[in-house]
């Protein structure tokens, strides 16, 4: 017998234990609830006896004998026959009748003749001489047997106890009232008893060989052969506690490895998570039905999703984009992965490369089938393909990957004009350089002024040439990072405009041009002074360049609001407002100076400059965390303006 089976033996012994006394409580409360129902039905029959006797009659019973001292008068001797008071002293029915005085002297007694001891000291006489309805239960010590009594108060003419009006009965036992059934009664419990230890043994049986079962299958999952059973727990000395030790230590081992592989299946989610969550690009995984169930913080910011929950929604309904979801489909359709570029359509038109795979393909032949399908229903009707490639899904979901590529198409363009640019810029001065070099060998050398100009010519190329290689070396640098913070130093602006004028001041008396300068002497910051220098003379020389003779160019730096702002303002020709955007591009000229026929013939090379110098000014302005910007009309003049913080 295992443990389990003693288990079942002793929680039936039990629970018979517990209705056994159960069964005894219950027969002591009918015992009592018996004598309880026999003496109300006893004080019912007092009641009705007293009341058909008639109570004036057995008050004049008391009163004629309390006139007779010699004993007392019997009721014969008193009233008439037939009348309701009980002729020969009997009652029927075994009820017995006692009229006792109030001294607790029977008076008379239906069942005993002779004189009886004084009852004053039993129970209910005293409760009926007090007023009260008496009742009791006890062996009679006239008759030696189990009575009940209830006695009612006789009151007198003036109000007060004459007597006691008593009947009692006999009254069988409880116990000897149900002596007959209990035979068969408990011959039934003890059939009863048996049947329910069968079945107690029948069901330890079937679960015994359950739990034995369950052991064998513990046992192949811990990877232990079923019979190699463990030692019984200590101190336990039960037969079948192997049982359930060698079951307990193998769902722990189940439980353990459950645990170990949970905690490294959440490790590996945190991990990828957190993964997702540093992508620069966003990602979109989703079922095959196109219901979002992950989405990265990236995600998130370029579509403007926030925190909102974004499981179940569906792609469109999520990024607004008809080329996102047909990418999406078409992966699910084919089952193989797809890479394309998109242009979202917002204010700056973004470039995305979208890569796009199936989560868990299915074989092969359901994806051959699937395209069939799709293709089946693209040439039966070509109005339902969309429709048939939407629902032949091959795959249980999609991730879609979107790679921000605005930057790269960018460079890539500036690198284009760029190379274009500086092709075009480096041509016309390499032609000229080659061409009269060449007219120079081809010449007598005996016209010397010609041989001059040939020179000249060539000497401007080349210093267009050089102008151009160190714009283009600056810029390098500046782009870069060629100079680091800790190469600024705190300096006087005033200085550094000083400078600055004295470099275009050549150019300026050519053109009659004024330079006007307002820079407060104690006006500081901290800059590359250097760097400073170089953007001032880029767009002074602008403004002298692209102002009419005899004009006047302004100068100027103050401080506001926490920014230093350097401007420079010319009377020039102005800029269009569709090149403000663009001007300070590499190589992008808004403004032209109009060189005239013979300046071509002639050889010279335009005068506008490299078309770096704008570019040069920007990247200074960024080096020092600022911007710089220009605010101009055509006709009317410009002003450039760098702002730095402080």
């Amino acid at each position: 017998m295992t443990i389990f089976k003693k288990s079942l033996l002793t929680l039936g012994l039990s629970a018979l234990g517990l209705s056994a006394v159960l069964v005894i409580l219950i027969l002591a409360f009918m015992n009592s609830l018996y004598y309880e129902i026999n003496a109300q039905g006893l004080r019912n029959t007092a009641k009705t006896v007293f009341s058909l006797i008639g109570e004036n009659r057995i008050v004049a019973y008391f009163a004629a004998n309390v006139v007779v001292s010699s004993g007392a008068l019997p009721p014969s001797e008193i009233f008439v026959p037939g009348d309701a008071f009980p002729q020969n002293g009997e009652l029927s029915g075994g009820y017995r009748l006692t009229l006792i005085d109030t001294s607790g002297d029977v008076l008379w007694d239906s069942q005993v003749e002779g004189e009886l001891v004084n009852h004053i000291d039993r129970e209910e006489v005293r409760a009926a001489l007090a007023g009260r309805e008496g009742s009791a239960r006890r062996d009679s010590i006239s008759t030696g047997m189990r009575r009940i009594y209830s006695a009612l108060p006789v009151y007198g003419a003036e109000g007060n106890v004459a007597g006691v009006f008593r009947l009692s009965l006999t009254v069988p036992g409880f116990w000897q009232r149900i002596s007959a059934a209990a035979p068969p009664f408990f011959l039934f419990a003890l059939l009863l008893v048996l049947a329910a230890f069968a079945a107690i043994f029948v069901f330890s049986r079937s679960l015994s060989a359950s739990l034995g079962r369950l052991v064998g299958i513990a046992h192949a999952a811990a990877g232990k052969p079923r019979f190699n059973r463990e030692p019984p727990i200590p101190g336990t000395g039960e037969a079948g506690a192997d049982e359930f030790f060698t079951l307990e230590k193998a769902l722990r081992g189940m439980a353990a490895e459950l645990n170990r592989r949970f905690e490294q299946a959440r490790a590996e989610g945190s991990r990828l998570e957190a993964i997702l969550n540093g992508m620069s690009e966003a990602v979109f995984a989703m079922d095959g039905q196109l219901a979002l169930h992950l989405i990265n913080p990236r995600a998130r910011e370029l579509f403007g999703l926030g925190e909102q929950d974004m499981r179940g929604i569906s792609l469109l309904e999520a990024t607004h984009s008809a080329d996102l979801e047909e990418a999406a489909k078409t992966v699910l359709a084919t089952g193989r992965p797809l890479e394309m570029e998109l242009k979202l359509h917002s204010g700056q038109e973004p470039r995305f490369q979208v890569f796009a795979a199936p989560l868990s393909p299915l074989s092969t032949e359901s994806g051959i089938a699937a395209n069939d399908g799709v293709a089946a229903n693209t040439t039966a009707d070509d109005g339902n393909a969309a429709s048939g490639a939407s629902f032949a899904c091959i795959c249980e979901g999609v991730v879609l990957v979107l790679q921000d590529i605005t930057r790269l198409v960018r460079l890539e363009q500036v690198r284009k004009d760029f190379v274009a640019n500086v092709s075009h810029e480096l041509r016309t001065p390499i032609q000229l350089i080659k061409g009269f070099s060449e007219s120079l060998l081809d010449s007598s050398f005996e016209d010397k002024e010609q041989i001059l100009h040939f020179i000249e010519i060539i000497r401007k190329n080349a210093g267009t040439m050089e102008n151009l290689t160190n714009d283009l070396l600056i810029l390098a640098s500046l782009e870069n990072g060629g100079s680091k913070a800790h190469d600024m130093e705190e300096q006087s602006l005033a200085p550094l405009f000083a400078e600055a004028v004295s470099s275009v001041e050549v150019q300026a008396k050519k053109k009659q041009t004024e330079i006007t300068v307002n820079c407060p002497e104690d006006l500081t910051a901290r800059l590359h002074g250097s760097f400073i220098i170089q953007a001032l003379i880029n767009l002074l020389d602008n403004g002298i360049k692209y102002s009419p003779p005899a004009s006047r160019v302004w100068a100027s730096a103050r401080e506001e609001k926490g920014e230093l702002i350097l401007e420079v303002r010319d009377e020039g020709i102005g800029i269009p407002a569709e090149h403000l955007e663009r001007i300070f591009e590499r190589f992008y000229r808004a403004r032209s100076r109009k060189a005239n026929g013979a300046e071509r013939a002639s050889g010279t090379s335009r005068t506008e400059g490299t078309g770096l110098g704008l570019s040069i000014v920007r990247h200074i302005a960024l080096l020092h965390k600022g911007r710089a910007e220009v605010e101009s009309h055509a006709g009317e003049g410009s002003i450039f303006r760098i702002i730095i913080p402080y």
